[in-house]
């Protein structure tokens, strides 16, 4: 950017930047260019588009026709498009591809050979862009960091625009901390001392000490711990081997030896391998839990959300608790955080205003309309300075997360930095990803494209960048549940290799040492 301007605010409740999507039509609707004389502006690009989302509610699900939302309108007349817009789940996306139904850009969550993408990119549904780059966005080629156009190559060719990140320890660690004052305790610096925490928070008689839920999806605090997480990621090079972190008996029994002693203690729920997404949220925002995981850039929602049945509460990131070997915190992301794909039965006049179009998303005045949104609507300037109406309501909230979060690809999607520097709670927020986070986090080697015995092996293959394989999740809960013994750890394994481990760690094994699409984040 170049000029920084001075941002006031009275308070704040923070966006939480969701990946969401739209799926629309294969053909443009209409013609291509749509020219208007009166303006004296070039023809618009009309073309379709999809984002993908993960949850069918929100702002999108209110309203009847997207493509004549005001965001979107606005959008279009910033890059000179015409944009026929809708949102697909992230469950449907296959039937999309199997149907042929396909818009002319497609926004997904998936690197070009993960599940989401369903082989799409492999069958040559979409168009390499190296050159169109190079030749109609040139200032996304040079902003964007290498690491993220890899890993939306495909054999050594760029197949998507990434939202990508500066930062790739994303996840945090949150606390009550008005209630660990109560209790007169320290943040927890260990696992041990985690659970005396929230030992004192059951006292107090909170119904949730630590909040998790279903197939231990930001519940991976103990796991990070013992550096065993089960994901896409997280191999490592064990005596000459490259093995998934979970073959580490001893520690991954530890590890399920704490989740079975939360549960038997009542510091985590009974349920909590049924519990929605949606629960999840509902219960921290109620004020209901003590600690829990999320992604940093919650922090504000949190506070707010929080205060408003509990006024004198207050929540804070800390550093994640460490195991036996000093290690804590989450996984390294893959540094996209979603990625948008071009139909390649796209008219070939219309990819240069569809890469302008993004291209336009890294200049200042993107920034300022996604960030803040339209001048005298929801925010003003005097003397230099953005006063922004900050969002109160929940659909307020979910409309400002529809424009920042949706809408907004091609840029640095660690934090919406502008907005955070409203207010004291988004500067925490700042704090937390640029000094804690950077300090913690967990690197492993992963594999881009993908393994291909993920997809002939379904039942052990990690469900997205943070999903557990079946086969390894079911065993888990099982183990923590009590129904199997958490000494069986090397049946598991066994079980693993039979049901297509062994060709898969062989497949591993021959592309890291061949060093073909190898994503390490040991180098980093």
């Amino acid at each position: 950017m170049n000029k920084r301007l001075a941002l006031t605010a009275a308070a704040g409740v923070v966006l939480i930047g969701s990946i969401a999507g739209c799926n629309t039509r294969n053909q443009a609707p209409d013609d291509v260019m749509s020219a208007n004389p009166k303006s004296g502006k070039p023809p618009a690009t009309k073309f379709s588009i999809a984002y993908m989302t993960t949850t069918n509610t929100g702002y999108f699900s209110r309203i009847p026709d997207l493509s004549k939302d005001k965001w979107i309108t606005k959008l279009g007349e910033k890059t000179n498009t015409e944009l026929k817009v809708r949102v697909i789940e992230e469950s449907k996306m296959p039937i999309m591809f199997a149907g042929n139904d396909i818009p002319d850009v497609v926004g997904s969550n998936g690197t070009p050979t993960s599940k989401t993408m369903s082989g799409s990119v492999e069958a040559g549904m979409f168009l390499p862009l190296d050159d169109a780059l190079k030749q109609y966005a040139p200032k996304l080629l040079s902003m964007i960091p290498k690491e993220a156009w890899d890993a939306v190559s495909y054999n050594g060719k760029i197949y998507a625009i990434p939202t990508y990140l500066s930062n790739k320890s994303r996840r945090a660690t949150f606390i009550r901390t008005d209630l660990l004052q109560k209790a007169g305790l320290q943040p927890p610096r260990t696992i041990e001392e985690m659970l005396e925490v929230l030992r004192a928070f059951k006292r107090m008689g909170i119904e949730h000490p630590y909040q998790m839920r279903e197939n231990l999806k930001y519940a991976d605090l103990i796991l990070g711990a013992y550096d065993v997480l089960p994901y896409r990621d997280q191999f490592e090079v064990v005596n000459g081997q490259v093995v998934p972190k979970f073959f580490d008996v001893e520690n991954i029994e530890k590890a399920l030896q704490v989740y079975k002693t939360m549960v038997e203690e009542g510091l985590i729920a009974k349920d909590f391998a049924t519990i929605s997404s949606t629960d999840y949220y509902k219960f921290i925002r109620s004020g209901k839990a003590g600690m829990w995981s999320s992604n940093a850039t919650a922090l504000v929602d949190f506070r707010t959300s929080i205060q408003q049945v509990e006024p004198k509460a207050t929540v804070d990131i800390i550093a994640s608790p460490t195991g036996p070997e000093s290690k804590g915190g989450y996984f390294y992301y893959t540094p996209v955080v979603n990625a948008f794909y071009i139909n390649k039965n796209v008219k070939p006049d219309a990819i240069p205003g569809i890469l302008h179009f993004f291209d336009w998303m890294a200049t200042e005045d993107a920034e300022k309309f996604f960030t803040f949104g339209i001048e005298g609507d929801n925010y003003t300037v005097e003397n230099g300075k953005i006063n922004y109406k900050i969002p109160q309501t929940k659909e307020e909230i979910e409309e400002e997360g529809w424009r920042s979060g949706m809408l907004w690809g091609a840029h640095d999607g660690t934090a919406t930095r502008m907005r955070l520097e409203l207010d004291q709670n988004g500067r925490d927020t700042l704090k937390a990803l640029d000094t804690v986070l950077l300090k913690e986090g967990l690197p492993g080697i992963g594999f881009n494209p993908d393994l291909t015995a993920f997809a002939k092996y379904p039942d052990i293959a990690p469900q997205g960048q943070d999903g557990i394989p079946k086969l390894i999740l079911d065993h888990m809960i099982k183990m923590i549940y009590g129904k199997e013994p958490i000494s069986e750890w090397p049946a598991v394994i066994e079980e693993y290799k039979a049901k297509g481990g062994k060709e898969l760690l062989e497949e591993a094994n021959e592309r890291y040492w061949k060093k073909e699409g190898i994503v390490n984040f040991y180098q980093d």
